[in-house]
């Protein structure tokens, strides 16, 4: 069991890698970092820094200066949240909308996860879940 366990964790690394190389390429193809690149997959509509950061399994302060060069380039734009006036909600511009869409695309097209048939990539996601929680 202990060897299994081990094994297990070393390819959950390996693919981590693969991903984050995978994720890192598409960045480069549209000249953002790699953070900001996942910050525009997990902004699926309006997010606090915080929301997002939790997205983005990073502390808020790194979410926060992601957030800031994304606003720099216009692709991002901070605006009052509907119900809490202490804080501020993170919302795609149009150019950001535009760019997400491109960088989706590019990340599903030649993510690791291709070499799967679907019901496999099913499997694996059931899997995941599962072990997330």
């Amino acid at each position: 069991m202990i060897e299994l366990s081990r094994d297990v964790c070393w390819l959950a690394h390996q693919f981590t890698q693969r991903l984050d190389t995978h994720v890192r390429r598409v960045a480069e193809q549209v000249g953002l970092t790699a953070s900001q690149v996942v910050a525009l997959r997990e902004l699926t509509g309006p997010l606090t820094a915080r929301e997002l950061a939790s997205r983005m399994s990073c502390e808020p302060s790194n979410a926060t200066f992601v957030i800031d060069r994304l606003e720099e380039q216009r692709l991002v734009e901070r605006r009052p949240h509907p119900t809490d006036r202490r804080s501020k909600q993170v919302v795609l511009t149009g150019d950001g909308a535009r760019l997400r869409t491109v960088v989706l695309d590019l990340l599903g097209n030649g993510s690791p996860l291709i070499t799967l048939e679907p019901g496999e990539r099913e499997s694996l996601h059931a899997l995941l879940r599962k072990l997330v929680g």
